[in-house]
């Protein structure tokens, strides 16, 4: 019976299987894939603070993406009015938060979390918002570094 409320896709890791009310949708789509809407949060392996983020429309579209408060603290996100709306937030606790991920081919330690255009989802009402932030206090991104302190990289005017 359970099976009803899942929905089977295809990914380039393969065959995968979500429940229906775990689809996130995105009114906007997402920056450079405007009209991609539909995606899941997929958990990568267990203990690993990555996820995809998986098109339903696209296999081939498969964003690595993590919280950036496990990697580092000062960070904020500003919504406005017409953003808060569209995501039907009216605390901030009922948002995450989650940035995509670059780990280039073969160069792991050069790891970067993009913190320019972070993804804010409301899982209650189970809709997403990429939002552009353009805060010259902010670093653009941060590299992760084993055995180091988060490194930031200097914004705009430092």
């Amino acid at each position: 019976m359970a099976e009803k409320n899942m929905m089977e896709f295809q990914t380039r890791l393969g065959p995968q299987k979500v429940s229906l009310d775990r689809i996130i949708r995105f009114p906007k789509g997402l920056i450079g894939y405007e009209g991609r809407r539909d995606f899941a949060l997929l958990q990568i392996r267990d203990g690993v603070p990555f996820l995809i983020l998986q098109s339903l429309e696209d296999p081939s579209l498969g964003l690595m993406v993590a919280d950036p408060y496990s990697f580092i603290t000062n960070f904020s996100v500003r919504l406005n009015d017409t953003e808060q709306a569209m995501l039907s937030v009216d605390r901030p606790e009922q948002v995450s938060v989650l940035v995509t991920v670059s780990i280039p081919a073969g160069k792991p330690e050069d790891t970067t979390l993009n913190l320019t255009g972070p993804i804010i989802i409301n899982h209650e009402a189970r809709i997403g918002l990429q939002v552009a932030q353009s805060d010259p206090q902010q670093p653009g991104k941060v590299f992760l570094r084993k055995g180091q302190e988060v490194k930031k990289e200097a914004g705009p005017g430092e």
